[in-house]
């Protein structure tokens, strides 16, 4: 006799969404953490009263109601609205592009302004963009390209944009409206009390441990367990035996600063090549924060080598050779895996709920 239903490895928002509707269905669940802490890259740390995003920010947004309203049977949500400014060696301009960046950047005031000006510099790619120089032109014209893009996606990827392939942009947003929200979604917002708040209550009633690697002690687990759901590396659990799959990962340099508001916003981009960090967040205006102090976070993007947290899947043919082979292995074995670890793909955290209550659907009904 098993001692538990589940063993689920990894603490984040896939695995807590299936814990919690496991648990709705009476089955028991083991949660094996590799971190010390629950919630995945979620996890939020108090500083100075201010919930600081500590692997990175994290806005909750989805046009899905039923996630919307999975999400608020457990915690109250704020109005919080993503509107970043991009900060090009000083000039500020106004994400996603739109009416306020094209006016900023060229001194004009209506959208047919505007989309004269973008088509004219469109024209300067003739056929299939060739790589993402071309493609990023094709969609925005050469101005936006070279002071919004071009710096910022060379330090993302570590490489010239000439040198990575045209399909990583597929599509930019470009608004002819004076409107400065990031998100198309019809609800968007962060966690009152924080994203730890939300996380406490996916994983309530679970026994849970930390700061274990399940991939060390598999045949352990595996005997405490009916059935695993795996939502790590899938190349560490197969022992690498293909190879690694490439990554992009992120350098964290966070401070404390003696002052009430430091950016005026909560996320500023620096697009400029020259600036290490791609990012500033200033975490207390994701929650409307009026404390003494501030905390600010900047992001250094970097290569991935084991030991490092994977954040960015390097979504390339020849890795995503590498990732079927994996996947295969995990289907032979029956294996039960989600989350964009597990799925080696970026995932909006609506997706990763949708993505859970797919499994939920076949796994507990």
């Amino acid at each position: 006799m098993k001692k538990y239903d589940y063993v689920i490895v990894g603490g984040g928002l896939f695995a807590g969404t299936f814990a919690y509707f496991a648990k709705k269905a009476g089955k028991s669940c083991l949660v094996v953490e590799k971190r010390e802490t629950l919630g995945g890259n979620l996890y939020c740390e108090d500083v100075e009263g201010i919930h600081v995003h500590k692997y990175g920010a994290h806005i909750f947004h989805t046009s899905n109601r039923k996630v919307w309203d999975f999400v608020n049977s457990l915690v109250e949500f704020n109005r919080y609205t993503n509107s970043p400014v991009a900060n090009y060696k000083g000039e500020i301009y106004n994400m996603p592009f739109n009416m306020n960046t094209f006016s900023k950047m060229w001194g004009i005031a209506t959208p047919k302004e505007a989309e004269e000006i973008i088509n004219r510099q469109k024209a300067a790619v003739k056929g299939e963009p060739k790589n993402l120089e071309e493609q990023a032109i094709s969609l925005v014209g050469e101005d936006i390209y070279k002071k919004l893009i071009k710096g910022y996606t060379e330090k993302q990827w570590g490489r010239d944009c000439k040198d990575l392939p045209a399909f990583i942009i597929k599509r930019l947003p470009v608004r002819y409206t004076y409107d400065n929200n990031y998100f198309n979604d019809l609800y968007q917002g962060i966690p009152i009390g924080g994203y730890n708040v939300l996380i406490d209550a996916l994983f309530e009633g679970c026994d849970v441990e930390l700061g274990v690697d399940y991939n060390e002690n598999k045949e352990k687990y595996n005997a405490l367990g009916g059935k695993v759901l795996y939502t790590g590396m899938l190349d560490a659990y197969f022992g690498y035996q293909f190879g690694k799959l490439e990554y992009r990962s992120l350098r964290f340099e966070t401070e404390v600063l003696d002052e009430q508001n430091h950016q005026g916003v909560a996320v500023v981009n620096y697009t400029d090549r020259e600036t290490p960090y791609t990012r500033v967040i200033e975490h207390k205006h994701f929650e409307f924060g009026t404390q003494e102090k501030t905390v600010i976070t900047k992001e250094y993007p970097t290569d991935w080598e084991e030991g490092m947290e994977p954040y960015y899947s390097v979504n390339d043919e020849k890795n995503q050779e590498l990732y079927q082979k994996y996947r295969t292995l995990a289907d032979e074995e029956h294996l039960l895996i989600g989350g964009r670890l597990a799925e080696y793909k970026y995932y909006d955290m609506d997706k990763v709920i949708e993505s859970a209550f797919q499994l939920v659907e076949k796994e507990l009904q």
